[in-house]
């Protein structure tokens, strides 16, 4: 039974698939001349692009170049430098996290040590805390 069931839904969503599709390959006459039109309008709102100047320049042979086997060489240096620029602020993050996760830890083993120094220097016999009364009596005390 259960599984004649999601064949039939199989089959349902099959069948809102290809309809669906159908629909969107040929949109009706009203839907395209309103799309249409949106377009225009868009295109008509856009900003036109700025054109590229194109401005004349002296150039001398020989001047402003650099030898061939420093091609690129500042330009590698900047990017290596701004390549670690962005690693600096993750390696901080990542110390500062490991920083935190250990002094949280070292805290709660000292809020520990503080609990069983004060339970080990009680008068009460351990088998007190154990017993479901004793709790009851000490929440009655205070």
């Amino acid at each position: 039974m259960n599984h004649d069931l999601e064949t039939r839904e199989l089959r349902f969503a099959h069948r809102v698939r290809r309809a669906l599709d159908e629909a969107s390959d040929a949109p009706s006459p009203n839907i395209a001349a309103r799309l249409a039109a949106a377009r225009q309008e868009a295109l008509a709102r856009k900003k036109p692009e700025p054109v590229a100047v194109v401005q004349p320049a002296l150039v001398l042979a020989g001047v402003g170049t650099m030898p061939s086997s420093q091609a690129g060489g500042p330009r590698r240096t900047l990017d290596k430098l701004r390549r670690l620029g962005l690693l600096w602020p993750l390696a901080a993050l990542v110390i500062g996290l490991a920083g935190l996760a250990y002094w949280e830890h070292q805290q709660h083993i000292q809020d520990l040590a503080d609990i069983d120094a004060a339970v080990l220097s009680d008068e009460l016999p351990l088998s007190a805390y154990a017993d479901h009364g004793f709790n009851a009596y000490v929440k009655r005390a205070q």
